[in-house]
């Protein structure tokens, strides 16, 4: 089993919010079986800023670590990973990166929060309206902007103090998350998970 680094887009550039982005992510992580094995997690910050880290750990890689990118996509995914963040970015692969290592929140991580139900209303309440979130199927294939805009719509009755928040409390919502739950509608969480079952097996 070799290290892990998860190079993952989030958490700004407050130590605040970059701690509360890797505890949402390590406890989600916890939950898909990582608890023994967990990768090292580095909130990369903004995107563009989370892709020069990424490059920095694998130009200073001896070997022994395995380097892992996981941003949005932005988009749908219709190509290979990084021909995507060519096409989407400008981003080149790095000469001695794989399509493995390019991980993606299809279309944006709040697509993963969409996709558990049930964390939602144990997060939000009885005030949430479900009416208002987007249908499961096909749930990758949405624009970041619907997805994000469905949770501040379905949340908006649960009050200012509530109302879904990118930053302040998506971290919150994505530690309880079921990632059982996230497998039987995001493809490419199946992908992530798989891919870090196969470096730290």
């Amino acid at each position: 089993m070799v290290n892990v680094y998860l190079y993952v887009e989030g958490g700004g550039d407050r130590s605040e919010q970059q701690t509360r982005c890797r505890e949402g992510f390590r406890r989600l992580l916890e939950k898909a079986g990582f608890t023994d094995r967990m990768p090292r997690i580095v909130a990369g910050g903004g995107r563009g800023t989370t892709f020069d880290k990424f490059k920095t750990a694998l130009r200073a890689n001896s070997g022994d670590r395995a380097i892992i990118l996981l941003v949005d996509s932005e988009e749908p995914v219709t190509q290979t990973p990084w021909v995507h963040l060519h096409a989407r970015d400008g981003w080149r692969r790095p000469a001695n990166a794989t399509d493995d290592q390019a991980q993606f929140m299809v279309t944006c991580m709040e697509t993963w929060l969409m996709a558990d139900r049930t964390a939602l209303r144990g997060f939000f309440g009885a005030a949430l309206n479900a009416n208002a979130l987007l249908p499961l199927n096909n749930l990758e294939q949405r624009p970041r902007q619907d997805v994000q805009q469905a949770l501040e719509d379905a949340t908006w009755p649960c009050g200012r103090d509530r109302q879904y928040e990118k930053g302040r409390r998506s971290y919150q919502v994505l530690a309880a998350l079921d990632p059982a739950t996230l497998r039987q509608y995001l493809p490419h969480f199946v992908r992530f998970v798989e891919t870090l079952n196969h470096y730290m097996q």
